[in-house]
């Protein structure tokens, strides 16, 4: 399943660039995409910025989202999709951020509140999900979920 749906994200990709900003993943969207033999035509590479120190310093997220809102936030993904794009220079950026356990966060997240981000020329968009699970579980359905926006994103309708 993953792989065919990687395989879709990067035929559809064709002729254009990705790259990732990933949190709570761990660099797991880019592990499945580079499962992919080719993928390098089409994605790039990505930071895993586990840290806010990597949000703010390598991604441009601003420290002051950060401490009002969280790295944990629809502000957060946004500002990590639109920095990853513009710093390693892509056509399409897809981030997420969230927590996928033990605990929530001193916003009062709870374990499974997960944001994902879209970023390309024309547009930005951010999903707010909340997922259940072990967590492997909910790391595995953000990356599909991310996976799935870009498709969507990607493909001429906007469908």
């Amino acid at each position: 399943m993953m792989m065919s749906l990687c395989c879709e994200v990067l035929k559809a990709l064709e002729g254009k660039t990705l790259v990732t900003a990933e949190s709570l993943t761990g660099g797991g969207i880019g592990a499945a995409l580079t499962a992919v033999p080719g993928s390098s035509r089409v994605y790039k590479g990505g930071i895993i910025s586990y840290t806010n120190w990597v949000k703010a310093n390598l991604l441009g997220v601003p420290e002051e989202i950060l401490e009002t809102r969280g790295a944990v936030s629809e502000e957060t993904a946004r500002a990590m999709a639109t920095g990853v794009r513009k710093r390693l220079e892509a056509d399409i950026a897809v981030a997420v951020t969230g927590l996928a356990g033990p605990d929530g966060d001193e916003f009062g997240n709870p374990v499974g509140m997960v944001y994902i981000a879209y970023a390309d020329a024309l547009q930005s968009l951010v999903l707010e999900r909340h997922f259940s699970g072990t967590r492997e579980e909910i790391r595995n359905q953000t990356i599909q979920d991310a996976l799935r926006l870009v498709l969507r994103c990607a493909e001429p309708q906007g469908a």
